[in-house]
């Protein structure tokens, strides 16, 4: 229960966030950067991110780190995976990576089945 909780909160909080446009308008390159980690997508390289404004990377990387740790906590893993949620590998190299990995695998396996 307390999983499903945590999704439905993420879930909710992404819908109302601000879009990448209005946060680099404003220059909160670390909230994209928290945005795009806890929701577990690639890190964005320079050149994408400099289409949205004038890019302060040190705060999207920074952002982005504190998204990744929330995101690769493997006790959430198996819920991402039952989702749907496509894994795109970004907890390799973290100390959970290997549960992380297998805990979505779980889900996933279920989802698909």
């Amino acid at each position: 229960m307390k999983n499903i909780m945590l999704v439905v909160v993420v879930a909710g909080l992404c819908g109302c966030a601000a879009s990448d446009s209005e946060l680099a308008k404003s220059g909160d390159w670390y909230q994209i950067g928290y945005q795009d980690g806890v929701i577990g997508h690639s890190q964005r390289s320079y050149k994408v991110l400099s289409e949205l404004g004038d890019v302060q990377e040190s705060d999207y990387e920074n952002g982005y780190s504190v998204g990744i740790n929330e995101y690769c906590n493997p006790d959430f893993a198996y819920q991402i995976g039952v989702n749907g949620q496509y894994y795109e590998g970004v907890c390799e190299g973290t100390d959970n990576a290997q549960k992380f990995r297998m805990e979505w695998q779980r889900g996933w396996n279920e989802y698909n089945h």
